[in-house]
This record gives C-alpha cells, sequence and structure tokens, in this order.
C-alpha cells in the first residue's frame, strides 16, 4: 500500500493510536470478466481490505482506494491508518489485472476497467452496511462517500468522481495523489461536482506535474492543489516522513470539510509546509 484527535492527523507521543478494525471481503462482481496476460480469465475479483474505526459513534465516512500500477493496497498502510483512526472506514481493493501478483503479471490496459470495480466495491460495501446480518452494519453513511487513489489508483478514482462515462454521483469528494485523466473521456463540471484535492510531486518521474494540473484546471469548485515539492512519484504516499506527515494532515482536513462540514481554516492552515508544500485553494 498512517486520525487522532491530534490537529495533524498524525498520533503523537502524548496520545494512543485510536484502535483500527480489519475485515478482509472477497468480492465477486460476475458481471464483468478479468482477463489475464496469462491468457486465462473469470469474473473480477476484488479482494477489498476494510479498515474501520474501533472507538467512536458510527455511522462514519467511507474512503475507497485504489492502488498503483504494479503494487498492491498494503504498500499505502500508513496512510490508509491515518485515515482510518481520523474516523473514517477505508477500502482498498486489490485490483485482479493491475496488482502485482496478476496471473501472467499486472496489465496496465486493464485500466479502463477499473472505475467499475472502484463503483462495485461502493455498492457492496453499502449495501453490506445496510444489511443487519453484515459484520459491517452500520458502519458506513451512505451520503458521506469520496474516492481516493495513487498514480493508475488515482486515475482510476478520478473518472468515478469526474468522466461522464464512469462517474459515480454518489460520490462526494476525490483524493487524487500523482494521478491524470483518462483520455479521451469528458469531465463533467458544474456545481455538483465532488471536491477535488490534487496532491502532485513536482520532480515525479512518472505522472508529470502537468497532468495533475490539468486535471485540476478541468473541474469545478471546490478545489485544491496541493504542490510537494522536489517530490517523486511514490515515496511522498509511502515512505518519505516529511512529505507524508503533510499529506496525511491536508487530506484528512480535506475529508473532514467535505464529509463532515469541517473548517475551512483548517484545510488552509494544514497545507502550510513551508520548503516541504504549497496549497493552491479555490473553494
Amino acid at each position: 500500500m498512517p486520525g487522532s484527535a491530534a490537529p495533524t492527523g498524525v498520533t503523537t507521543a502524548t496520545s494512543a493510536p485510536a484502535p483500527i478494525g480489519l475485515r478482509v471481503l472477497r468480492l465477486v462482481d460476475r458481471s464483468r470478466v478479468a482477463v489475464f496476460r496469462d491468457g486465462r480469465s473469470g469474473p473480477r475479483t476484488l479482494v477489498t481490505y476494510v479498515r474501520y474505526p474501533r472507538s467512536g459513534r458510527g455511522p462514519f465516512p467511507l474512503i475507497v482506494f485504489g492502488h498503483g500500477f504494479a503494487l498492491l493496497p498494503g504498500s499505502y498502510a500508513k496512510l490508509l491508518n491515518a485515515w482510518t483512526r481520523a474516523g473514517f472506514v477505508v477500502a482498498a481493493p486489490v485490483f485482479p489485472v493491475e496488482n502485482e501478483h496478476a496471473p501472467g503479471g499486472p496489465d496496465e490496459n486493464d485500466l479502463s476497467n477499473q472505475p467499475g470495480d472502484m463503483s462495485f466495491v461502493i455498492s457492496r460495501l453499502l449495501a453490506s452496511s445496510a444489511n443487519p446480518r453484515s459484520p459491517l452494519h452500520g458502519l458506513i453513511d451512505p451520503a458521506r462517500v469520496a474516492v481516493a487513489g495513487h498514480s493508475d489508483g488515482a486515475e482510476t478514482a478520478f473518472a468515478v468522481a469526474y468522466e461522464q462515462r464512469f462517474r459515480d454521483r454518489r460520490v462526494r469528494a476525490a483524493v487524487i495523489l500523482s494521478g491524470a485523466e483518462l483520455p479521451p473521456e469528458t469531465v463533467v463540471g458544474g456545481r455538483a461536482s465532488p471536491a477535488l484535492l490534487a496532491v502532485q510531486g513536482t520532480a515525479d518521474p512518472i505522472n508529470p506535474p502537468s497532468a495533475s494540473y490539468s486535471l485540476f484546471r478541468a473541474v469545478a469548485r471546490p478545489k485544491y492543489l496541493l504542490r510537494l515539492l522536489g517530490a517523486g512519484h511514490l515515496p511522498p504516499y509511502t515512505t518519505a516522513v516529511r512529505q507524508l506527515e503533510v499529506v496525511e494532515r491536508v487530506t484528512i482536513a480535506f475529508l473532514d470539510r467535505y464529509l463532515r462540514a469541517g473548517s475551512l481554516d483548517r484545510l488552509v492552515a494544514a497545507g502550510r509546509a513551508p520548503g516541504i508544500a504549497r496549497l493552491t485553494s479555490d473553494p
């Protein structure tokens, strides 16, 4: 593939980490097919890691997170844990064809199928939360749904939030980490557009900064762009501690603002990180 009541969303030395629950679900979409590089095919099976707060009162907002190409959700565990400790249910599916262990190797040609995977996971989790017999019963607020992702997972999330062919109207906010649009789709704007937070390393050699700047310009307000100064593609969301702390702080403040009516001032303040990051706000 890390909040507590601390203002940065990062656990401090004086506060114990909020407990996190974990469920691993095997969600099977038999209406669509996964085709693998080794010639095999089958229903699209999404092993989904669902983190949830074990303290506090639900239902909680839901974030569905998409991992990058040839990766797994575990690479992003610190960030996903931070969101969970901040009071969100975080669901991270393993994309069947792009993950690092896909039969025959990961295949990026499957990217256009991943927005359907993300919407399918949203549907199944909302159904589980509404089912009194489900272990997830009552955990998720269906009116407070966000999507997020990194790299190809960010392109997936952006498509689900904004692109005409894939748009899921249940989504209220999107966190796009080093992402891009899925061409040649049509971006849908207007007053009903989800809130956007685009995060981009200025020295990213994989998804260039221009891609994030382009999608930031393409969508309607409210929108925010967090530039990570001198940062690359994956480390700011996984191992680069100083940058990751800023990403945690800003993403949590953004999700609080647009899923829980949190403070705009807190969001703007979270982006103040001289020498590390710069936040552009268009609320």
